[in-house]
């Protein structure tokens, strides 16, 4: 059994404290959060400290850490989170869910979050920092890059690939040997039936894209 430090203190990281602690071989022992967003000294009755100084407290190699933050951003505060607590020197857990369908040949990489009922068929490759939220299909050797937040009831069929930063919406659908481009927001009930352009939102049946994702979310442009 590892002892885990989950970084984030709202509803997000108390899921993933259930899920850990009832479903795994991990122990929670504390959570951690960034001292400008720190709202309570504790949850669920575990202590809740300073992000910036979390490695005095729990020395990396003892412990490992899982970053539970949402989609806020289009992926992005969670991705900063994640990197910066690799590089305080600790080793990022993964959670996968006893009740999901994963196939002998998948990889799953670190700090992902795979929910209940989701379906990760044949050769499935699935990156890091990737959330699987409850009851997805992905479809054989399809890859989802780093970063991706899929919500709940989507369907992505063989051959795809999903890009780095996307969030995938409720009930959405793509189409077979489809590449969704990087930081595209595909939206709820989307149908997706050839490649997407990068840092759009599509919706509709089929899926067309109505405006910059960037925006959407209120991202600044970033360097290439």
């Amino acid at each position: 059994m590892s002892k885990l430090i989950i970084v984030g203190e709202g509803e997000t990281a108390e899921l993933a404290y259930e899920y850990f602690t009832h479903d795994s071989p991990h122990e929670v022992v504390a959570f951690s959060a960034e001292r400008a967003y720190m709202q309570k000294s504790a949850l669920v009755g575990l202590p809740v400290v300073a992000f910036e100084e979390v490695e005095r407290h729990y020395q990396p190699g003892e412990y490992v850490a899982f970053v539970a933050v949402s989609y806020t951003q289009l992926n992005r505060v969670r991705t900063r989170l994640y990197r910066e607590a690799k590089r305080k020197g600790y080793t990022l857990a993964s959670y996968v869910s006893s009740r999901a369908f994963v196939w002998h040949n998948v990889q799953i990489g670190e700090n992902c979050f795979i929910m209940e009922h989701n379906v990760l068929q044949y050769a499935v490759r699935v990156g890091n920092n990737v959330v699987l939220w409850s009851g997805n299909h992905i479809g054989h050797q399809t890859v989802i890059r780093d970063n991706v937040f899929i919500s709940s009831h989507v369907v992505v069929s063989g051959y795809c690939e999903v890009g780095e930063n996307c969030f995938l919406g409720v009930n959405s659908a793509i189409a077979n040997n489809v590449c969704i481009a990087k930081n595209c927001l595909i939206g709820m009930g989307a149908v997706i039936h050839k490649n997407t352009q990068e840092r759009k939102v599509y919706v509709g049946n089929p899926g067309k894209p109505i405006k910059d994702s960037y925006t959407t979310f209120g991202i600044e442009e970033e360097e290439s």
